[in-house]
C-alpha cells in the first residue's frame, strides 16, 4: 500500500472516529449537560479543578456540548474573574482543536471538490480573514461547535483565528460567567445576591444588543444617488436591491434601471437568493430610505459586509432626474 492511500485510509478512520464521537456524546447527553453535576465533579478534583474544568470545556467544544452551560458552571465555581478567564481558554483551546481537526482531515478534500457559490463565500471569508472570525464571534451567524469546524475548511491563518477568537469571544464569556456567579450568590442567600441579579440582567441586555451595535458598525456610509449612477455607469460590480413592495417597485417612482425588488418584510427568510453577494457591493433602495436602514441591518447582522443605504431613495433619485424604469419586478438574480 503506497503512504498516500494509507494517509487517506487514516485519515478516512480519524474522521469516522469523531463523527463517532459526536453522535454518541448526542445520544448520550442529548445536548443537555448538568451545571450541578459539573460543579460537584470538577470541585471534587482540588488544586487541579481549575486545569481539569479547561480540559472539559475544550473536549466539550470538540463534541458539541453545549459550552453556555459549562461557562455558567465556571462562573458558579470559580467566580466572575477566574471562571471568565478559564471558560474563555478552555473554549478557546476546544475551538483551535475543533478547526485543526477540520483542516487535517477534510480540507484538502474540500479543496478538491469546491466550486461554485461554495468556492465564493470560502474566497470571501479567507480574504476578511479575522475580521470574519471578529464578527461571527461577535454575532453568531452560525453556532459556535459548528463554526469551528467550518472554518477550519479555509485557509485562514490558525494565529489569526486563535487570537480573534479568544479577545472576541471575551463579552459572551463574562455575561455568562457572571450569570452562573450571580445565580450561586442567589440560590446560596449570599449578601448583595440582588444587586448580582440586576448586573447579571444588565449584562444580558448588553449582550442581545450587541449583534445590533455589531452590525451598525459594519455598515458603510450612506451612498448619494449620484455616486450610486457613477458606480452604475462605472460597469463595477453592484447589487441595487430594492426593498419596497412589488407595487411601489412599478408605480410612479419607478425605480433605479437593473435593480432587483425583494420587499424588506421578506427578506429574513428570502437571504438565499442573495449569498453570491455577501462579499459584494450591495446599495439599497425604498421610498426615502427608512426601509433600506432596516434591510441593511438585516443583511449586516447576517454576514454582508458591503452594505449601502442609498440616502433619500427614489425620491432624491427621481428629483436628480436619473432614469427609472417601470418593468415588473424580478426576483434577486442567483449566479
Amino acid at each position: 500500500m503506497s503512504r498516500q492511500r494509507y494517509v487517506r485510509l487514516a485519515k478516512a478512520a480519524a474522521l469516522l472516529a469523531l463523527v463517532g464521537a459526536v453522535a454518541g456524546t448526542a445520544m448520550r447527553y442529548g445536548g443537555q449537560v448538568d451545571v450541578a453535576t459539573i460543579q460537584t465533579w470538577v470541585r471534587s478534583y482540588g488544586a487541579a479543578a481549575p486545569l481539569l474544568f479547561m480540559a472539559l470545556y475544550a473536549v466539550a467544544t470538540v463534541l458539541f456540548l453545549p459550552g453556555s452551560v459549562i461557562t455558567l458552571a465556571g462562573g458558579a465555581l470559580f467566580g466572575p474573574v477566574l471562571g471568565t478567564l478559564y471558560s474563555l481558554t478552555g473554549a478557546t483551546l476546544g475551538a483551535t482543536a475543533a478547526f485543526l481537526l477540520a483542516r487535517v482531515l477534510g480540507a484538502a478534500w474540500l479543496e478538491r471538490r469546491t466550486g461554485g457559490r461554495l468556492r465564493q463565500i470560502k474566497q470571501g471569508v479567507e480574504a476578511e480573514g479575522w475580521r470574519f472570525v471578529a464578527f461571527t464571534r461577535l454575532v453568531p451567524l452560525i453556532p459556535f461547535n459548528a463554526l469551528n469546524y467550518a472554518l477550519g475548511l479555509t485557509r485562514l491563518r490558525l494565529s489569526h483565528y486563535v487570537m480573534a477568537s479568544y479577545v472576541f469571544m471575551l463579552p459572551g464569556a463574562v455575561v455568562y460567567t457572571y450569570l452562573g456567579y450571580a445565580g450561586r450568590a442567589a440560590i446560596g442567600g449570599e449578601p448583595g445576591f440582588a444587586h448580582k441579579l440586576l448586573l447579571a440582567l444588565a449584562l444580558l441586555a448588553a449582550a442581545a444588543f450587541l449583534p445590533r451595535l455589531v452590525a451598525r458598525l459594519r455598515r458603510k456610509p450612506m451612498l448619494e444617488v449620484t455616486a450610486l449612477r457613477d458606480r452604475l455607469a462605472s460597469g463595477a460590480p453592484l447589487l441595487v436591491l430594492d426593498v419596497r413592495s412589488q407595487e411601489e417597485f412599478v408605480g410612479d417612482l419607478g425605480h433605479v434601471p437593473g435593480a432587483r425588488n425583494l420587499p424588506v418584510d421578506q427578506l429574513p427568510r428570502r437571504l438565499e437568493a442573495l449569498q453570491d453577494w455577501r462579499e459584494q457591493p450591495v446599495a439599497i433602495v425604498c421610498r426615502t430610505d427608512r426601509r433600506s436602514a432596516k434591510a441593511a441591518g438585516i443583511l449586516a447582522r447576517n454576514g454582508f459586509r458591503d452594505v449601502h443605504v442609498v440616502r433619500g431613495g427614489m425620491e432624491s433619485w427621481t428629483q436628480a432626474g436619473f432614469a427609472t424604469e417601470h418593468t415588473r419586478p424580478r426576483p434577486p438574480a442567483v449566479r
